[in-house]
């Protein structure tokens, strides 16, 4: 089988579990205490309506309808990309722009603490697996062992705590400097923004503020990947190829770089996608923590405020997200090992 048609094949058999969370998700999202009619007409100043104003929002927002045909225009609007507006968190607001506007934000969150995990996780665990049961290996392993250990937020409060209150380093929350106005949104991103715009001097402070939440995150994510890494080398510089490298007369970094790695990046490969996936799903401890205003942390207002609209298009977005992810994490099997055949 081709690649293409296993990534078809693997489409396919996602459409399945998409459905199934769309469905789990909006019969949750209705069992939700609080109520949305309510929340949006106390935006409008009406804190006791009567009957008919009521009715009439319910009618408006769509649901004073049976809650079967609730779910299929809920399946339809988010196959169409029609995710209606926002009643709690921005009234008015699309939720396709709300969302869209946080998305960046939490990218760029994942993707710089991935590239220093995955980095220095996959180093790390080679060191420690080359040098097993020694001092090397017994130091990072308990690295590796508080980093799976200790809840990302904890870790997040103790580092605002140490570098930003007690000495204060490094920012303690928010993603910039408060008195620095957004650039004006091309992209979403802030600092591709901010370069376009010519403000130069906002693309530091925003890595700035990311020093924290990087860390926090790169640290957790690290510690399962430094564990995957040393646990798969172990396995594979066993191996009877590796074996005859050495006596081939290949020097250690060859046989360690060249025949023992990429065989055992496998693993580690997974690790880091399913990482990947959960972090862009939404770091919700972190975002919140730190008060960067991403999709994690806009998932907590929508729940807390009861809308319904937010949570079922970040709900959909985070699925596909997974499901891409994932896709692509299974296809880097077959580059990392021609044995591999789909």
């Amino acid at each position: 089988m081709s690649m293409a048609k296993y990534a078809l094949n693997r489409l396919i058999a996602a459409i399945p579990v998409l459905f199934g969370v769309l469905t789990l998700t909006f019969i949750l999202s209705r069992m939700m205490p609080g109520d949305p009619i309510q929340a949006q007409l106390d935006l409008l100043g009406i804190a006791r309506p009567s009957p008919d104003v009521y009715r009439q929002m319910a009618h408006l927002l769509g649901l004073d309808q049976p809650l079967h045909i609730q779910y299929f225009r809920y399946l339809g609007d988010l196959f169409t990309g029609n995710w209606g507006t926002s009643v709690s968190i921005a009234r008015a607001s699309p939720v396709w722009d709300l969302i869209m506007t946080k998305l960046p934000r939490t990218i760029d969150l994942t993707i710089f603490s991935m590239l220093i995990a995955a980095y220095v996780g996959t180093k790390v665990g080679v060191i420690s697996a080359v040098h097993r049961n020694k001092t090397r290996d017994t130091v990072f392993r308990g690295m590796a062992l508080i980093g799976v250990a200790v809840p990302v937020f904890f870790l997040g409060m103790l580092l605002q705590y140490t570098l930003a209150y007690v000495n204060p380093i490094f920012p303690a929350t928010q993603y910039k400097n408060m008195d620095y106005v957004d650039p004006a949104q091309v992209t979403g991103f802030y600092w591709l923004d901010a370069l376009i715009a010519g403000e130069f001097y906002k693309i530091p402070d925003y890595f700035y503020h990311l020093i924290l939440p990087v860390f926090c995150l790169s640290f957790i994510t690290l510690a399962s990947i430094v564990r995957q890494t040393r646990s798969s080398m172990l396995e594979v510089l066993e191996q009877d190829y590796v074996r005859t490298a050495r006596a081939k007369g290949c020097t250690e970094k060859t046989v360690i770089h060249s025949h023992a790695l990429k065989n055992a990046l496998i693993p580690t490969v997974t690790v880091i996608g399913l990482n990947v996936a959960g972090l862009l799903g939404g770091a919700v401890l972190t975002e919140t923590t730190f008060g960067l205003n991403g999709i994690g942390m806009l998932l907590v207002q929508s729940i807390v405020l009861v809308d319904y609209w937010v949570i079922d298009a970040l709900v959909f977005v985070i699925t596909l997200i997974f499901i891409f992810t994932t896709l692509v994490t299974d296809l880097l099997y077959g580059i990392l090992d021609p044995r591999i055949r789909f």
